[in-house]
């Protein structure tokens, strides 16, 4: 499998930050040992506190837009495997735990939903005419990321989506995952961990 970083933004998730977190460090596999770099513009306490308490390294770079910083966040890494927060939404403790195993597979990038969307969403985002959804998290192989150019460093939020329309252009060997397809079922709790039951 290699080794596996999470990179998460503060101003991707916001407020949820603390469950994006908590729901790492509660998979059972994700021991203080894998790092989690947390990436944001500005510093405060808040983060100091949350670093502390979730063994994570903070990066701050106030001059630098959030390509840039998650960037300089899986430079910094140097891990195989990058999992990336991309919105607000945190994942299920349970999924990371069933994921783990999928960084075995020969795919370059896993695309990671909480939920399989439902026929309804999926016909909705037809019609709007939604090229490109933004999920939750995203896994991606460091090679796969540098040989697509990482994120755009001129952009801010934009970068995301920019990021992935480049994903979905080259010939990457993409998966798209749920927590379905790994076996949760729908409406499964953020903070329950894989021992619990």
């Amino acid at each position: 499998m290699g080794t596996v970083c999470f990179i998460v933004d503060a101003s991707v998730t916001g407020a949820l930050l603390p469950r994006h977190l908590r729901s790492i460090r509660q998979s059972g596999l994700a021991d203080h040992a894998l790092p989690i770099i947390v990436t944001c513009a500005h510093s405060d306490e808040r983060l100091t506190d949350l670093e502390k308490r979730y063994h994570a390294h903070g990066l701050v770079t106030p001059a630098h837009t959030l390509g840039a910083r998650l960037n300089q966040a899986a430079y910094i890494s140097q891990a195989d495997w990058l999992l990336i927060a991309l919105h607000k939404e945190p994942m299920a403790a349970q999924l990371w735990y069933l994921l783990y195993p999928q960084l075995d597979t020969a795919t370059d990038a896993l695309l990671i939903n909480a939920a399989t969307p439902r026929f309804s969403e999926r016909l909705l985002l037809h019609f709007l005419s939604s090229a490109v959804t933004v999920p939750p998290y995203i896994a991606i192989r460091r090679a796969w990321l540098e040989r697509i150019g990482g994120f755009d460093p001129e952009l801010d939020e934009p970068a995301l989506l920019d990021f992935l329309q480049r994903l979905y252009a080259c010939p990457t060997r993409l998966k798209t995952l749920s927590g379905e397809s790994l076996g949760l079922a729908r409406g499964s709790p953020h903070s329950r961990s894989p021992t619990s039951s």
